[in-house]
């Protein structure tokens, strides 16, 4: 530890969805001495313990060692989805912007770096199994998320041999969701102009049922525990998957809004996510449409076993919530979550 009080841990990506929540629960940890989290824009909200600073990783001004000296931890969350028509863009903040992170940490002497991968850094892989952390992180080429996700994988390969000293954790989570995050992922994926009432599940004529459109999912906050227990265990390293059960489809989300089901062929569902993203209506662009249908589910074993991890809400539970505060307009006081109601 830092200090006879408790360690000190620095926070890249503070105010967006998971930022948010690993921030809270550090806060609430009696073994955390100190939050500093690391933003683009600064936050008009005070956690204990917690600082803050302002700091653009893809600019490349900040000095990313100084904000780290002295930290015993370094969890590294900052990703921009936007702007899917400029990957170049992405490019900048999400690989190049996570390697001045590393070698920050490298350079500070930080003892542990913990990252935020994803399930979209896994190759294709089953839909009706689960696989465990060894199945290959080649992610889907034709998607820039992925893409950028698949790369860092590569580079923190590197970064291991490298600094073996440092301890090295990489969280794989499912697709991440709570109440708070409602407006900032209909902005990220469905449109600024989203209307509400058509998340009402009386107006839904029918729901698409896609072959291949089976997804895990699990609450932000479960994810935050997962990242909150990686950095008081000193002992653990390597990869984690994190999500909830059951897989999400068709079935249980036309169980969930008591609506029917029509079966939709992928090229044509492909096809209308391709034609609204062509015309800038949809900021999901149809190669992520394409990576999801094609994502394994993923084996959460090792992080029960290893960090004592387990989800607390379950994924109907988890959609629920998502699906109130996407009705309601729901968010937090932050400038990625700020929560925005369209009626």
């Amino acid at each position: 530890m830092s200090s006879e009080t408790g360690l000190r841990v620095v926070v890249t990506g503070a105010t967006g969805n998971v930022g948010t929540s690993v921030v809270r629960a550090l806060s609430e940890e009696s073994r955390v001495a100190s939050v500093l989290g690391l933003a683009r824009r600064l936050p008009a909200w005070s956690p204990a313990k917690t600082d803050w600073s302002a700091v653009d990783l893809a600019s490349g001004n900040a000095d990313l060692a100084e904000e780290f000296a002295g930290a015993d931890a370094v969890i590294h969350l900052a990703w921009a989805f936007q702007p899917t028509h400029a990957p170049a863009t992405t490019w900048r903040t999400n690989v190049m912007g996570s390697m001045r992170v590393f070698d920050a940490v490298a350079g500070a002497g930080v003892p542990a770096l913990v990252h935020a991968s994803s399930v979209g850094a896994y190759s294709p892989g089953p839909k009706e199994r689960a696989v465990d952390e060894s199945w290959p992180t080649h992610g889907w080429p034709d998607a820039a998320y992925c893409r950028e996700k698949a790369y860092l994988e590569r580079a923190l390969d590197i970064f291991e041999r490298d600094h073996p000293d440092t301890r090295l954790v990489r969280m794989r989570p499912a697709f991440l969701f709570k109440r708070e995050s409602a407006s900032e992922q209909r902005r990220i994926f469905g449109g600024r102009y989203l209307p509400g009432p058509l998340l009402r599940p009386d107006l839904l004529p029918f729901l698409p049922d896609i072959p291949g459109l089976r997804v895990q999912v699990l609450h932000t906050d479960d994810a935050a525990t997962a990242y909150k227990l990686a950095v008081l265990d000193g002992n653990v390293r390597g990869a984690f998957n994190l999500a909830a059960e059951p897989p999400v489809d068709a079935e249980l989300l036309g169980e969930m809004l008591g609506t029917r089901r029509v079966r939709m062929p992928r090229v044509a569902a492909r096809s209308a996510v391709a034609a609204a993203w062509g015309l800038h209506l949809l900021p999901a662009s149809p190669h992520l449409f394409d990576a999801v249908l094609r994502l394994p589910l993923m084996d959460c074993t090792r992080a029960r076993a290893e960090l004592g991890w387990q989800p607390l809400r379950s994924a109907t539970e988890v959609m629920e919530e998502f699906l109130e505060g996407l009705r309601e307009g729901a968010g937090a006081p932050t400038e990625p979550l700020r929560g925005r109601k369209v009626a």
